[in-house]
């Protein structure tokens, strides 16, 4: 008999679509698991014996009136969402979306075009706690600290473990890594890094030129998108986070201070979930000559990071089997962008397939 991974999700937009979909399309697609495709959007098919099937939702919640009340399977299609559909008959998940407490998740931009459900708010570490739960996954929308803060809390009074999407930092915060351990529970994290996205091209890119003695003397990476992510983000005292996700994860690849500008420029309503960076870095290499290049990557934003987030939940699954407490260092530097121990990618993923295959702690 299969192990199951019983997940509950804070945020139902459209990352939180890409996930739910994700795991009904590997599971009503058995070419994806052939040796030849085993590949194409997960580390791995089967990873430690865990199949994306084996994710279970029990438990979400949201705030939107679009989508509380309504089954999972409903709710991840509903407006404002707008990625693309990749399965066409969503069977019923018997999950309701649940109303939560709004604190600080919807701001000023973001409240022209989502109304806050009618009712109470459920108490959450209860709903935690009713479901039977193993970990919370966090999408809240980017510059929700006091309510990114209010679900770990959650999670830690519920004996969940917290697995951070957003750049409010948890997982690398010394505070919080030290409250999960301290209740047996894990914490991973924050800010998830897309398989094929703006900060892993970036980070890859700045890590080959200072490996092949480039010398960097700028750079930048502008984005912009049409979804609510991005809309959101207009509001520019909400970015604070994000941009030091962004910043720091580049940053760490060089070994000296490169001036640099990075993170989301515009909204762009016809883009809809599609997400277009440009990247320029410019350098100098031997005798002195100037260097440039310029980037442009254009994706689906959600399912960038669905198959990213189905290797993290599965990871943090080993790592409750284990009795691992605390931040999980190699799941984080491998799956997001702001964790506790920043690493060049290919490091991460060896660490990361080290801790699966049980020959690294943590």
């Amino acid at each position: 008999m299969r192990r199951k991974i019983k997940v509950a999700i804070a945020g139902v937009g459209n990352c939180a679509s890409a996930l739910v979909q994700g795991t009904r399309y590997y599971r009503n697609n058995p070419e994806a698991a052939k040796p030849e495709n085993d590949w194409i959007g997960l580390t791995a098919y089967n990873l430690a014996g865990m199949e994306p099937s084996d994710i279970e939702f029990v438990a979400a919640f949201d705030v939107g009136s679009t989508k509380v009340g309504k089954d999972l399977s409903e709710a991840i299609f509903a407006k404002p969402n707008n990625t693309v559909q990749i399965v066409k008959d969503m069977d019923k998940t018997g999950v309701k979306v649940q109303k939560a407490e709004t604190l600080d998740g919807i701001g000023k931009h973001l409240s022209q075009k989502v109304k806050i459900a009618d009712g109470p708010a459920v108490n959450v570490t209860q709903a935690l706690k009713d479901s039977g739960a193993e970990m919370l996954l966090c999408y809240l929308p980017v510059g929700s600290r006091r309510a990114v803060q209010y679900y770990a809390e959650s999670c830690l009074d519920a004996g969940c473990a917290f697995v951070n999407a957003i750049p409010v930092f948890i997982a690398s915060t010394p505070k919080w890594q030290q409250a999960f351990a301290g209740r047996g529970l894990i914490c991973a994290g924050d800010d998830v890094m897309s398989q094929l996205g703006a900060t892993v091209v970036h980070k890859t890119l700045v890590k080959l030129f200072v490996d092949r003695g480039v010398k960097i003397n700028e750079t930048y990476q502008l984005n912009i998108g049409g979804d609510m992510d991005f809309y959101n983000m207009l509001d520019e005292d909400r970015l604070e986070d994000k941009r030091i996700s962004k910043t720091s994860a580049v940053a760490a690849m060089a070994p000296y201070e490169v001036p640099m500008r990075i993170g989301p420029s515009d909204f762009v309503s016809f883009l809809e979930n599609d997400k277009v960076c440009y990247i320029s870095i410019k350098g100098q290499y031997f005798g002195g000559i100037p260097v440039e290049l310029d980037v442009k990557l254009k994706v689906v934003d959600a399912y960038n990071s669905a198959g990213v987030m189905i290797d993290a939940v599965r990871a943090t699954k080993l790592g409750i089997e284990r009795g691992i407490s605390g931040p999980l260092e190699s799941i984080s530097a491998y799956c997001f962008k702001h964790p506790p121990v920043q690493m060049p990618y290919a490091v991460a993923k060896a660490n990361f397939l080290e801790f699966v295959a049980g020959k690294r702690d943590r």
